[in-house]
């Protein structure tokens, strides 16, 4: 797999040298300054693709062209946006950048409630807890309706911790919550946020389903023809949020996905911290029954809890068997290139834990810490060498 790196462009905290020194060969990137809906024009694509080889390093993935909320609930300007998106894949094809990973998330992209969780060797991680959450969601936002989606044990437990909760620490979580983190899109107050989930009111999960396969429908044939592969991520995390429906949580719907429109542009990234979030998820199945529409990985551990709360553990030590998902992801990168497709499957340490002079330093952005990710990297890189080694793929 190739080794690569999240950056957020020239205003990052991690410079591209930084990169190159870490060890990564692949750059993921996007152009974040160019509004939701609107084209990617080439000139800027080109200008990002040459600032990123001009230290030696490639643009292997865009992360991400966001999908505009219109398109999503097929409303407004949709078809509109529909068409600048489809004119985006075929500038980023004509810059040789191959892969687009995407996701089709309501509202929120990935989402946490801890953003400074204390781990028991003093660095910080990521943390959603579904009973901060359940709290939030009921007492604080005061959704309608909002306690028919949570289990009567969770109930409980959030009107207990609202009476624990301080003013400070419920505007911290109300702004880890709906503020937005890096790479998402979209940043909301309260007032903004009840307002887009009346607008998302009435849409159930098997309109919103109806409502990607459509949007696959316009896009993937555009990407076949631009050269490009396609790759959704998943929900993050893969569970109902604000009573919002979720279309790419389980292996279900993975396959879904590939059946609305079977192409070798359209696919996935597997993000293991994503998946995994799910008990019910196999994510060493998943690799095998998908691993030809794998186009992107985002590896990162987590531990899981019992009530579906969960922190972002170290890479090699969490809920997730990392060795083995890694070795299924070699064994799945050789078929793919027995079967034609001569690129490896881009990889990168999806997210790491603050540490070191890192440790609360509020300039670096939420779970892109430069010496937690290149730890993570370092251990990832040594599994995929033993393993590609011992399986007789190196």
């Amino acid at each position: 797999m190739q080794e690569t790196w999240r950056w957020f462009g020239p205003d990052d905290t991690v410079s591209l040298d930084n990169i190159l020194q870490a060890g990564a060969s692949g750059v993921v990137t996007a152009l974040d300054h160019i509004e939701t809906g609107q084209i990617w024009p080439i000139e800027d694509i080109v200008e990002r693709s040459t600032l990123i080889k001009d230290v030696g390093l490639e643009w292997s993935v865009v992360e991400s062209v966001p999908v505009h909320h219109d398109i999503k609930i097929r409303s407004g300007s949709f078809k509109n946006y529909i068409e600048n998106y489809k004119q985006s894949i075929r500038n980023i094809g004509s810059v040789g950048i191959s892969t687009i990973c995407y996701n089709f998330m309501p509202i929120l992209d990935w989402t946490r409630t801890d953003l400074n969780f204390l781990l028991p060797n003093r660095s910080q991680a990521l943390r959603f807890d579904i009973i901060d959450f359940a709290t939030y969601d009921i007492y604080i936002l005061g959704r309608k309706n909002a306690a028919n989606n949570y289990s009567a044990r969770i109930l409980e437990r959030a009107r207990k911790r609202l009476g624990d909760l301080k003013d400070e620490y419920i505007h911290e979580l109300e702004k880890n919550i709906i503020a937005g983190l890096p790479g998402g899109e979209g940043s909301y107050d309260r007032s903004g946020i009840s307002d887009m989930l009346s607008a998302f009111a009435g849409i159930d999960t098997e309109n919103y389903r109806k409502n990607l396969r459509q949007f696959l429908e316009a896009t993937i044939p555009a990407a076949e023809a631009a050269g490009v592969r396609m790759a959704i991520h998943p929900d993050d995390p893969p569970f109902n949020l604000f009573g919002l429906p979720r279309v790419v949580s389980t292996s279900d719907d993975v396959k879904k996905i590939l059946d609305f429109f079977p192409s070798p542009s359209n696919g996935i990234t597997f993000c293991a911290g994503s998946f995994g979030a799910r008990a019910d998820n196999d994510l060493l199945q998943m690799v095998r029954k998908f691993g030809a529409n794998i186009f992107f990985a985002h590896l990162r551990n987590i531990i899981r809890e019992e009530d579906g709360s969960f922190y972002e553990s170290e890479h090699l030590n969490g809920t997730i068997d990392m060795v083995s998902v890694i070795r299924e992801l070699i064994t799945q990168e050789r078929q793919q290139h027995l079967s034609g497709y001569k690129h490896p499957i881009p990889m990168r340490p999806d997210h790491g834990h603050a540490m070191a002079n890192e440790l609360d330093n509020h300039k670096i952005r939420p779970g892109y810490s430069f010496g937690g990710r290149m730890k993570g990297l370092a251990e990832l890189r040594g599994v995929s060498k033993a393993v590609a080694r011992l399986s007789g793929c190196a």
